[in-house]
């Protein structure tokens, strides 16, 4: 019936659908969640991938960006908060005269919550996916209980960790973003400030050591220890560049629409 529909009454029954917004955040996580979403609702709902570029993040973020949407079969949209159409969370961070703390990270709320409600305030949707995976069921929750209820837990619902989210994007031939190549654990902003970790910033310290001296600079401008030492908080420039924290693996740094801290 349906492919005798005509285009008008076609355009009508698919926007009756119920819609599904995938945001994707240019990890491995939430392009698995897109596919999934896709293979479980793209016959019964509309569904639409939607992006935060972010100008701190790793240029290769992109073109693992243009790869996921040619797997995908969908265009991936893009939502940016009209206050900050640079999308740099160093404009935010001057702009505010904070970069992190008990407050959260202004950069997540501004480029990634803001952009999303405004995003929202303009294109229907039902529900939402983020790429929470098997192990992560107490985020979701957490979300769940504090933003919204029409989350849909698809990744949780498959089992499918963040692990075998790599693997399932290797299988189908996409590379994996150059930072997890490069030792970080996500695929967030290069010198994320939601991470208080010395090893986190000694890893930022070697790997990309003109960043880590930009945002050693800009944390004492503003006033901001962002480093957890030895049970008190110090400055980048503090830091001693042989201190050892936890393995970055073990790290639960992630920066979605939802800021984990």
């Amino acid at each position: 019936m349906k492919d005798t529909m005509p285009d008008s009454q076609m355009s009508l029954f698919e926007y009756n659908k119920p819609t599904i917004v995938v945001w994707f955040s240019c990890g491995a996580a939430s392009a698995v969640a897109a596919k999934k979403t896709i293979e479980r609702y793209g016959d019964t709902h509309i569904i639409r991938v939607v992006n935060n570029p972010i100008k701190e993040e790793h240029p290769d973020n992109q073109r693992f960006l243009k790869d996921v949407e040619k797997w995908l079969g969908l265009p991936i949209e893009f939502a940016i908060n009209s206050k900050f159409p640079d999308q740099s969370c160093v404009t935010v961070w001057a702009k505010r005269k904070y970069m992190s703390g008990v407050a959260g990270a202004p950069c997540t709320f501004e480029l990634k919550k803001k952009a999303r409600q405004e995003w929202e305030a303009s294109n229907k949707h039902d529900f939402l996916v983020l790429g929470f995976t098997s192990e992560e069921r107490h985020r979701f929750d957490r979300f769940k209980l504090s933003e919204r209820d029409n989350i849909l837990p698809v990744l949780i619902d498959a089992g499918i960790s963040k692990g075998e989210c790599f693997s399932i994007l290797e299988e189908a031939g996409i590379e994996l973003p150059e930072i997890y190549k490069l030792g970080y654990p996500n695929a967030n902003c290069i010198g994320c400030v939601k991470s208080t970790s010395v090893t986190y910033w000694n890893h930022v310290r070697k790997v990309h050591p003109d960043i880590f001296k930009e945002r050693a600079i800009q944390s004492r401008e503003i006033g901001c220890r962002l480093i957890q030492s030895k049970g008190k908080r110090i400055f980048l420039d503090e830091l001693d560049p042989n201190a050892k924290g936890k393995k970055m693996k073990n790290m639960h740094v992630e920066c979605g629409i939802f800021c984990g801290l």
